[in-house]
């Protein structure tokens, strides 16, 4: 991860959390993570501390995954030498990764143009004017690319973070990591429920309590009618609350838990997809392969070749 003046230290601390702190409990090898800065000293966001000993630019060249700098101003300028790394790392095909306004470095560096990409959206204007060749999606948490990976918000790196632990090693030490972090493996909709609105004249009532006790009764055949009756309201009031505070619907909500699901299952070593289908909730095998292609474009089988347990 560069670091460079200016930097904000939570996104630092977010990298450090995921990718530099050891696992003994989970069952792969971890990642082998540093910083490194164009300069030994660093004075981070607003002054509040210092590095120092900051390994230089020369990591980057060894590095299979690189995070660029973020920066409090997005449009000040990161440095030739911060941009020439990322150029380099770009060129011998490294997997870049930006955290809020960092998309404004990836940007810079040339490496975002012809690519779906994401930023805060208080920045989004800026950004699609500044770089009309980027094809933005501001109402995302983050976007994968392939190569590149961009993430919206500051905490929109836990979520980005966990995609990419979700990546390399599967869902179920993704799910893992997670719990150790008190942050949900995978946040429903995206950043457009962040956007500053008016506030309404009567706010409706947290959805939290309905979807932990749906994601615990996952199997019982449940559907729109069923949630709208647990919360005690008409579903089309269901329908609103999850416009209003996921920006998705109850079904498209359920049947995104029941993908998850059917995922962890397949990783644990269940071949079944009869037994897969039925127990994650979504019924039929047809429908499994249906929802698993239209979320991963992967098959049942070329899942588990990917991710199973010991595979």
């Amino acid at each position: 991860m560069i670091v460079s003046a200016g930097s904000n230290p939570f996104e630092m601390g977010v990298a450090t959390e995921l990718f530099g702190l050891r696992r003994p409990e989970l069952p792969v090898g971890w990642y082998d993570f540093t910083l490194c800065s164009p300069t030994p000293t660093v004075r981070m966001h607003e002054g509040f501390f210092h590095l120092s000993d900051v390994p230089g630019l020369d990591a980057v060249d060894r590095a299979d995954t690189l995070i660029v700098p973020n920066r409090p101003d997005p449009l000040e300028d990161p440095g030739p030498e911060v941009l020439a790394a990322i150029r380099r790392a770009a060129a011998r095909g490294a997997r870049l990764v930006s955290f809020c306004t960092g998309t404004f470095t990836l940007a810079a560096a040339g490496v975002l143009d012809g690519r779906r990409a994401t930023t805060h959206w208080r920045w989004a204007a800026e950004f699609a004017a500044r770089h009309p060749r980027v094809d933005l999606r501001p109402d995302v948490l983050f976007v994968d690319d392939g190569q590149v990976i961009t993430a919206a918000g500051s905490a929109a790196a836990l979520d980005t973070g966990l995609h990419i632990v979700r990546t390399d090693h599967g869902a179920e030490i993704a799910a893992a990591v997670s719990r150790r972090l008190v942050h949900p493996a995978h946040r429903d909709g995206g950043q457009r429920q962040f956007i500053e609105h008016p506030l309404p004249e009567t706010a409706d009532a947290s959805l939290a309590p309905l979807l932990a006790w749906a994601t615990e009764h996952l199997t019982e055949g449940l559907d729109v009618a069923a949630l709208a009756a647990r919360a005690a309201v008409s579903p089309a009031t269901l329908h609103r609350r999850f416009r209003a505070q996921l920006s998705t619907t109850p079904l498209a909500w359920l049947t995104e838990q029941r993908i998850t699901l059917a995922c962890r299952l397949m990783e644990r070593g269940e071949d079944r997809l009869d037994v897969v289908a039925r127990t994650s909730g979504l019924g039929t095998a047809t429908n499994l392969r249906t929802q698993l292609r239209r979320r991963t474009g992967l098959t049942p089988t070329e899942y588990r070749r990917r991710f199973a347990a010991g595979r």
